[in-house]
């Protein structure tokens, strides 16, 4: 078993619980009540490097990242100095997030957010939107083509925007497949957690210019920023070297004005 593996029968788990306290119908029409999603591709799409940060307490691969005790305050720090949307982790198990952090951080900032998780039924998408999530992300090395459609499609259907992670070739040929418009190239490997920049340098001449290219994982410095926005990022997801910076709205900052 894989650790992507591991991670998603611990998700599965924990779902079942949510659900039997939750049930589906009760879930969706809270979800109808919220405000509408906001659209992220705009700020995306923008000049220059734009920056997703993430909110991110540990990892399987680092362990313990920071407390992160106010995740709402974080996120504005996060806002202030430029970040285009805001990354919530609410898996609970080996990254220490949880619906609670998603909710505090939507009622907090402006921008867009995202539910970072590890999606595999449509309640969890769902779930997203009831909370507050403007994004959802879908791993590709999680699902088969057949729910990646799904997904995406209920996620379109939802107002959100899907950002399609993918680690291969084959993987970005799926996304593409399902017209998906926010492509992510996770330059840590799920399945080894081992780390390598040169993923997304390779995939991304795969996406071209049918996506939106977001770099993912292994970003800990403005060279390795600079180097994704070389090899055609249009955005970074970074999480690890905000969550340690002294002053994380200074990092996201220097992130930004890379040209």
């Amino acid at each position: 078993m894989t650790v992507l593996d591991e991670i998603i029968a611990g998700v599965v788990e924990d779902l079942a619980e949510r659900r039997s306290a939750l049930p589906l119908g009760d879930l969706q029409a809270h979800a109808n009540r919220v405000p509408p999603a906001l659209d992220p591709l705009p700020a995306l799409r923008a000049p220059g490097l734009a920056v997703i940060a993430e909110v991110k307490r540990s990892s399987p691969s680092k362990g313990a990242l920071a407390a992160i005790e106010d995740p709402a305050a974080l996120a504005s720090a996060y806002v202030a100095g430029g970040a285009a949307a805001i990354s919530v982790l609410t898996e609970g198990r080996r990254f220490g997030g949880s619906l609670d952090d998603l909710r505090a951080v939507r009622a907090a900032v402006p921008a867009p957010v995202l539910r970072k998780d590890f999606v595999v039924t449509p309640y969890q998408l769902w779930e997203a939107r009831a909370n507050g999530a403007d994004l959802v992300l879908l791993i590709v090395a999680a699902l088969s083509q057949d729910e990646l459609a799904e997904l995406s499609g209920l996620a379109s259907r939802l107002g959100m925007t899907a950002l399609v992670e993918t680690h291969t070739p084959d993987e970005v040929r799926r996304a593409l497949a399902v017209d998906a418009g926010l492509i992510g190239v996770n330059n840590r490997d799920l399945k080894t957690l081992a780390v390598d920049l040169r993923h997304f340098e390779q995939m991304a001449a795969i996406i071209g210019d049918r996506a939106v290219k977001v770099a993912e994982s292994g970003i800990l410095s403005v060279a390795d920023a600079e180097r994704m926005r070389a090899a055609g990022a249009d955005a970074i997801l970074v999480g690890e070297l905000l969550v340690r910076h002294g002053d994380p709205g200074a990092a996201v900052a220097a992130l930004r004005s890379l040209a």
